[in-house]
């Protein structure tokens, strides 16, 4: 079983950039594939992008396509998500997933951390 522990959200004004860390304990991290999900008030919890278990492929929601970038540093047991000219629609509770097969439905995710939240203001 994975432990996850995200870190790095914050206030941010439009146009401004943060990235996310996802700190994982407790198995192997590099047997997961890892993903980013994030959830605003009112609406359900959305795919933001997912990436293979070596690094070598991803996955990103048209919203977000050009101006986030997902990574994993297999050595740090860490994964990322870098977030650029980022939008008051981007506002929400990001969560990062580990789970074994690469999707973006958040079933298929057993393991999730506590999340942590991005507020961009206009």
């Amino acid at each position: 079983q994975v432990q996850l522990v995200e870190s790095g959200g914050g206030l941010v004004q439009a146009g401004g950039s943060l990235t996310l860390s996802c700190a994982a304990s407790g198995s192997t991290f590099s047997n997961y594939v890892m993903g980013w999900f994030r959830q605003a008030p009112g609406k359900e919890r959305e795919p933001v992008a997912t990436i293979t278990r070596s690094g070598d492929g991803t996955y990103y929601t048209n919203s977000v396509k050009g101006r986030f970038t997902i990574s994993r540093d297999n050595a740090k047991n860490t994964a990322y998500l870098q977030m650029n000219s980022l939008k008051p629609e981007d506002t929400a509770v990001y969560y990062c997933a580990a789970g074994e097969i690469f999707t973006t439905s958040p079933h298929q995710y057993p393991y999730w951390g506590q999340g942590t939240q991005v507020t961009v203001s206009s």
